[in-house]
């Protein structure tokens, strides 16, 4: 079995191995809504086609994985599993897909309230950015955002589409502990914590809303391929939301 990377010769997406059962395939080398496209077509169209043995796909950035059962995809050992799964999306790849129409997807709200306790870094991303508090917010809070990826934490969305003047670095010192909702900005990316855990991007804001509950039957609030809008609100209003979530 080969896990040499590999081009197939229709597609500049690119083959690995990923351990025993898995393969990615690498879009392209940069962050763009072009190369998401490209993914969440292709994910779609393994829906529709999928490959032997599937299990699951994960989209990230630039690259899609693709998880398979081994032993299925061995078709009960007559194949070497790499090579029949990656046979296979390379013959997917290699067939151009029909042209579709544009899906539009209802924008997600996602109510924030900005500074003070709820967004202690506000501040500080004011004075890096040289803009004024309510500048910061009006710039963050304007754009619709692209969920690219689901990662780092369940349910946390890596979003483009910020203000590139709201870009910070992150802390130097990152926290032992960053609040669930809590909405941050690292370098030129905003994203938002779904669960308590360490962290070190600028936190600018809170939200309310629950985003990832292993109880639900789709668990994370978000999923790649979505878009959002961050909504200010008070913190009254924080609180009178927060107390419908929980």
């Amino acid at each position: 079995m080969s896990t040499d990377p590999t081009v197939t010769a229709a597609s500049p997406v690119r083959l690995y191995a990923l351990g025993d059962a898995a393969i990615v395939l690498e879009f392209g080398g940069g962050i763009s809504a072009a190369t998401h496209a490209a993914i969440a077509a292709f994910s779609a169209r393994l829906a529709r086609q999928p490959c032997v043995g599937l299990r699951e796909v994960v989209p990230a950035f630039t690259t899609l994985t693709v998880y398979y059962d081994p032993w299925l995809a061995s078709e009960n050992g007559r194949y070497a599993p790499h090579d029949r799964v990656a046979d296979q999306l390379r013959a997917l790849l290699a067939v151009p897909a029909a042209a579709q129409a544009a899906t539009e997807t209802e924008t997600v709200d996602i109510p924030v309230c900005y500074g003070g306790a709820f967004g202690p870094d506000l501040d500080f991303v004011a004075r890096h950015t040289k803009l004024s508090l309510d500048e910061v917010i009006a710039r963050h809070s304007a754009p619709d955002y692209l969920v690219h990826m689901i990662g780092f934490a369940p349910g946390f969305p890596y979003l483009g589409g910020m203000d590139a003047q709201l870009a910070t670095s992150r802390k130097a010192q990152p926290r032992p502990l960053v609040p669930a909702g809590a909405v941050g900005i690292a370098g030129p990316q905003t994203g938002i914590y779904s669960l308590p855990t360490p962290g070190g991007w600028q936190l600018i804001g809170r939200t309310p809303l629950r985003l990832f509950n292993p109880a639900w039957a789709q668990p994370s609030r978000l999923q790649a391929g979505q878009r959002l809008r961050f909504v200010p609100i008070s913190a009254a209003e924080f609180r009178r939301l927060q107390q419908h979530e929980s």
